[in-house]
């Protein structure tokens, strides 16, 4: 309920920020309710806003979206759900939901850990998205209120004790050195992509860390069966 109540509110920025780049109340709402993955959606109204074009703007946040597939692999095995069912979770596959499915120990608690997290926040999301829009003049400058930054902190606090061992935090590190170092160079959603670059980076250091060590032991096995057999 915390992290869907935290990361809710920022639905407030999204709704003023979608209001103020040139999309109507209902068109805002729509975007909250269909696509509900903020990233995306903040990547699409911010290329509109600086006078993108809409096929690029939504060519932006398709690709930011698409991380989401590849949490959906992962949870579809941990919530292991009805295939009637699998569709509509599909809706609130998600940051947040994920993050803290992948926290808990059982499948009960990751069934209730998704479910909890998914509808407070899908409700609270869509429903400060059109108060947001609403309100937009009233509002003013959202990073005033530091709205835009609920999201990715939840985030960041939830992430942050999952990192245990020396590898995920090069990944971590990495992944954010190329995700802020790529920013203001490719377009919106992009980097995120190739961000995830650093995944495979940091996992091919680590094999040729320990390939020597390996490497030798597979040799004096080899050694010691060549001397049996002769």
């Amino acid at each position: 309920m915390g992290v869907g109540i935290a990361v809710g509110l920022s639905g407030f920025a999204f709704g003023v920020t979608s209001a103020g780049s040139g999309l109507t109340v209902p068109q805002t709402c729509a975007l909250s309710l269909l696509v509900f993955t903020g990233a995306s959606q903040f990547a699409l109204v911010g290329a509109l806003a600086s006078g993108g074009n809409p096929l690029t703007a939504a060519a932006g946040a398709f690709f930011l979206g698409v991380r989401n597939a590849f949490y959906g692999l992962r949870l579809s095995q941990l919530l292991a759900l009805p295939c009637a069912v699998r569709p509509f979770a599909a809706q609130w596959v998600i940051d947040e939901t994920t993050a803290v499915a992948l926290a808990q120990p059982t499948r009960r608690s990751v069934r209730i850990g998704f479910t909890v997290t998914g509808l407070s926040l899908y409700v609270l999301w869509n429903l400060t998205t059109l108060l947001g829009a609403l309100g937009a003049d009233a509002i003013g400058d959202t990073d005033a209120w530091g709205l835009d930054a609920a999201g990715p902190a939840v985030f960041l606090a939830l992430l942050a004790p999952m990192l245990t061992t020396a590898t995920e935090r090069a990944v971590a590190g990495g992944a954010v050195l190329l995700g802020l170092g790529l920013l203001s160079v490719l377009p919106a959603g992009v980097p995120v992509l190739v961000a995830a670059l650093a995944a495979p980076a940091a996992l091919y250091v680590e094999g040729r860390r320990r390939r020597p060590a390996g490497a030798d032991g597979l040799a004096g096995t080899a050694h010691d069966a060549s001397g049996e057999d002769r």
